[in-house]
């Protein structure tokens, strides 16, 4: 068929067949995006090729998205006991790339085809990223598509069987997770208290420093039957009533210093307003929350902040991000006027401003083209998924540069990187369907082996570091290991297994670090 030579009419139709695929089912598992690629292997083996420059520019597209997601988590990883995650998801990497080394030597394999299988058995398509564009060989598409239904099946059988063999507590490793993640992040309340300690009457809040003092914020202040919204020059008097907003330590300090809990309860005025305010004006992203006095110019008081589903405590050094949700509480009037600060703009977070990733495409570019010298013989840089990854994490992490807005929207965020995606495994795939049948009939078998070895291994080595660090809860292992294998279906096969989010949680917290120590060590390989 003539029509099928034609590069964009057979660039849709693979796009077309791969997701018919991929949206088949087989015991809730399924090969999704991936698809594509298995389908183009067959495409190319029949003489269909795409053009290589859709390939670089849904590499371009793929990586820089990933890099804009992942990046503040990256960095936030390293926080709390995420360094204790890191490092599993190390242990994972490393181990699977020098298994990756040895089936070198063991089974006299190609190189390029044993970064294709060690990117396939992890599931990683920026590891395959990195690994085409440093080997520049058809052999790594081939292995990394011999690997990859292992990769997915393997992962997800290991996650149903391993706590079922080790005989889990599921519930119990719920509940001691629900426990420590509340003294992560603790709950915010809100407390009516009567004014009673006779050393802050006749004081204003400012001389009483109420949010330094407890780390509780006071939203309402009842006078003689009449509520008002405080200022730091509000006097607190004897039997005034006062709605303090904080976490549980932080109430019970501020009860210490103003008075007892009440049942009484304090009406809002009628110029009174409590809003749930979008941050989505570029002068307010990556700004303090102090830099804008929101006290003393409009007598508002931000009782809450939430961001990605977490309330936070606020607090003058805390810097917004776009998207963030906060809980204002102030005068109608004055709402205006703080409204126009943050923006509440909904539009504002669907659209996408091209400029900046265009912008920081470029600069990925000419870092990936950085090159360090040791001594004559070895010299080593980032190249272009390195390159454009790493300026895409950096530039996510500081958000905004005076007008210009790094982060993107999630939905922006998504159709880039499927569109990147889907260019992408349909060209790598076309060009690597050419030579499947030859590469099958001098490996055989042995690719398969690898493969699920790849797959394994590495699995078994961090159960193994788990046991040794002593301090994992089956729920964050399971959600550490498939993140660390970067695969999405092990994770919804841990989700199964628990109404906790705590899978979820480690799995966000590693998967960039095992994303970016990949395509570390797929180029370390690729010397070889």
């Amino acid at each position: 068929m003539e029509l099928l030579h034609t590069s964009y009419f057979a660039l849709f139709i693979i796009i077309c067949l791969g997701f018919i695929i991929g949206n088949i089912k087989v015991k809730g598992v399924s090969l999704d995006i991936s698809a594509i690629i298995f389908v183009a292997l067959i495409f190319g083996h029949y003489g269909v090729v795409i053009p290589s420059i859709l390939e670089k520019i849904g590499l371009i597209l793929f990586i820089y998205t990933i890099g804009v997601q992942a990046g503040p988590g990256f960095f936030d990883s390293f926080k709390k006991n995420g360094r204790s995650l890191a490092l599993l998801a190390t242990v994972v990497i490393i181990s699977a790339s020098l298994m990756a080394y040895l089936s070198y030597h063991l089974f006299d394999l190609d190189m390029p085809i044993i970064i294709g299988l060690l990117t396939g058995a992890l599931t990683s398509t920026p590891g395959l990223a990195a690994a085409i564009e440093t080997t520049n060989s058809p052999l790594v598409s081939i292995g990394y598509g011999v690997a990859y239904p292992f990769g997915v099946i393997g992962v997800i059988l290991f996650v149903k069987f391993y706590p079922k063999i080790i005989r889990a507590n599921i519930t119990k490793a719920e509940t001691e997770y629900e426990k420590s993640s509340t003294e992560g992040f603790p709950d915010i309340i809100h407390r009516n208290l009567q004014v009673e300690n006779e050393n802050v009457i006749g004081k204003t809040i400012g001389e009483l420093r109420v949010r330094s003092m407890t780390q509780a914020v006071i939203s309402r202040v009842m006078h003689d039957g009449y509520a008002v919204t405080p200022s730091t020059k509000t006097l607190l008097q004897k039997g005034d009533l006062i709605r303090a907003v904080g976490t549980e330590d932080a109430i019970q300090k501020i009860i210490l210093l103003i008075g007892s809990e009440t049942e009484q309860k304090i009406p809002l005025d009628e110029g009174y307003e409590v809003q749930s305010i979008l941050v989505t004006n570029k002068e307010a992203v990556n700004t303090s929350l102090g830099r804008f006095n929101l006290w003393v110019n409009y007598q508002a008081t931000v009782t809450r902040i939430r961001r990605s589903g977490i309330d936070i405590t606020p607090g003058p050094n805390l810097r917004l991000q776009m998207g963030d949700k906060v809980m204002v509480a102030c005068s109608r009037e004055n709402m205006k006027q703080v409204i126009r600060i943050f923006g509440n703009n909904d539009k504002k977070l669907s659209d996408t401003d091209f400029f900046p990733v265009a912008a920081g495409i470029v600069l990925g570019i000419l870092f990936g083209k950085m090159s360090l010298s040791f001594g004559n013989s070895f010299s080593f840089s980032l190249g272009l998924t390195g390159g454009v990854l790493a300026v895409a994490m950096i530039l996510s992490r500081i958000g905004r540069t005076g007008p210009v807005i790094w982060s993107m929207s999630g939905a922006a965020n998504q159709l880039l990187r499927q569109l990147g995606l889907m260019f992408f495994l349909a060209s790598v795939g076309t060009k690597a369907g050419a030579t499947l049948v030859e590469t099958y009939s001098n490996y055989g078998s042995q690719l398969f082996l690898v493969g699920g070895i790849l797959t394994m291994f590495p699995m078994l080595m961090a159960v193994l570091a788990a046991y040794f660090l002593k301090s994992f809860n089956i729920l964050t292992l399971l959600g550490t290991i498939t993140g660390s294998m970067t695969s999405t279906p092990g994770l919804a096969a841990a989700d199964s297994l628990s109404d906790s989010n705590a899978a979820a949680i480690a799995y966000a917290t590693v998967y960039p670090v095992a994303m970016v120590l990949l395509v570390i060590c797929v180029q370390i390989l690729g010397f070889f």
